[in-house]
């Protein structure tokens, strides 16, 4: 069961308990097993590039969590990894036939989203292994494309539902990040505007619509974006190409919504999805500011606010295990720099969490000479000798997180 962490120090201090991860730290009795238990909710808030997670009792919030995930980073990857293939068959062999079906079969998942789904249900894993979790509650909101481009596209009946706007409002806070698309203010209250007024037939396309001030939005008025901003150019320029962003992140989420209802209930813990609308409704009723991690604590149905709660945020950023490749290329694909063939050095890799006399940090092993070491305060070198492995690198990388609020403590709800 979690503890606070001067209970978790003195029973450290006594002997009573062992390290058995030390980020996040998680301990292990050693003179007793069993006890008595609170039930503990998991409650994940899934997105494209950020997932929260949190755990959760009748009274307070636990933990809360932050999981960045590396999806452009295996994008980009998958295209260099093609760009290397096409450029070996067309110099070798141009002419070769094919050697076997490798079509997509059904199911099939593009890696940069299964990376997401196996960062998630990892770490799912690794919290019912510290924890009595007794229950799952995950938010798994659908995004429907079409009706974000074309809210007309089913009718009136739609848009008068419980969920009315809210795909398309919560899709514009994401992508002007709460500010005014025309002064960047966030301190005021936002609006809805279209670019290309409907006075001038102006639709009601997702691509059409961006937030704006209302100082803003009545000195706009009539004009299009074009006009509004003619004296400003690098703002318009900027904003034109914001306005055509993708739905990429739609479609993710779309992908992922089923499987990772299908991974929750595979735990064997009883499962509640929930919606957006209703994360939402809940921040709104306790007045709670939006974060990732705090989407994820007031997912689902709540009675009442937890009267404590976590003060800080473990961010855990999704870094990988390493390349296969053993040679570092130029821009343009020209071999610069060889890698040693293996990864392990003088038993240490890179990553690999250390304590020495300068403190605790990462390191990145070197072949020959000091490895490098970085601890919170500097980056510097160190001797292998003077090494000593606390944890072993995972392909994550674990830090807390300031205070969530700026002058507010949600203790204090």
């Amino acid at each position: 069961m979690p503890c606070h962490p001067a209970r978790a120090r003195e029973l450290l201090a006594k002997g009573r308990a062992v390290v058995a991860r030390f980020l996040p730290l998680a301990i292990r009795l050693k003179d007793k097993t069993g006890g008595i238990t609170q039930p503990i909710q998991l409650k994940i808030d899934p997105g494209s590039k950020t997932t929260g997670i949190a755990l959760t009792t009748i009274l307070r919030i636990l933990i809360l969590i932050e999981i960045s995930h590396r999806k452009a980073a295996v994008q980009k990857k998958m295209g260099q990894r093609k760009s290397y293939r096409r450029r070996r068959r067309s110099a070798n062999t141009r002419c070769r036939k094919p050697r076997f079906n490798n079509r997509r079969k059904a199911g099939f998942i593009p890696p940069s989203i299964r990376s997401i789904l196996d960062n998630i249900s990892g770490w799912v894993a690794r919290l019912r292994r510290w924890a009595p979790i007794t229950e799952t509650v995950i938010e798994t909101t659908k995004f429907d494309a079409a009706k974000l481009q074309n809210p007309e596209i089913s009718g009136t009946e739609y848009q008068k539902g419980t969920l009315a706007g809210f795909e398309v409002w919560e899709y514009l806070l994401a992508k002007f990040n709460h500010r005014c698309a025309y002064c960047e203010r966030t301190d005021l209250p936002l609006t809805q505007d279209h670019v290309i007024p409907r006075s001038a037939g102006g639709s009601n396309r997702v691509s059409n619509l961006t937030l704006a001030c209302l100082p803003c939005n009545q000195a706009k008025g009539n004009q299009s974006v074009t006009e509004f901003l003619a004296d400003r150019p690098e703002k318009l320029r900027s904003l034109t190409a914001q306005l055509k962003k993708p739905l990429s992140s739609c479609a993710t989420m779309n992908i992922l919504r089923n499987r990772l209802a299908a991974m929750a209930e595979a735990t064997g813990l009883p499962v509640v999805q929930s919606s957006g609308a209703e994360t939402k409704f809940n921040r709104k009723r306790f007045g709670i500011q939006k974060t990732h991690a705090l989407d994820a604590a007031f997912t689902g149905e709540m009675a009442a606010c937890p009267k404590g709660t976590a003060t800080r945020t473990l961010s855990i950023k999704a870094t990988g295990r390493g390349s296969y490749c053993r040679t570092r290329t130029d821009a343009f694909g020209f071999p610069r720099l060889h890698l040693p063939r293996t990864k392990m050095v003088r038993g240490f890799q890179t990553g690999d969490i250390v304590l020495t006399p300068k403190g605790v940090g990462r390191i990145a092993v070197r072949t020959k000479g000091h490895f490098a070491l970085a601890t919170a305060r500097e980056k510097t070198t160190i001797n292998p000798n003077h090494c000593r492995l606390a944890q072993r690198a995972d392909g994550y990388n674990c830090q807390f997180l300031p205070t969530l609020t700026d002058g507010v403590s949600l203790a204090s709800i």
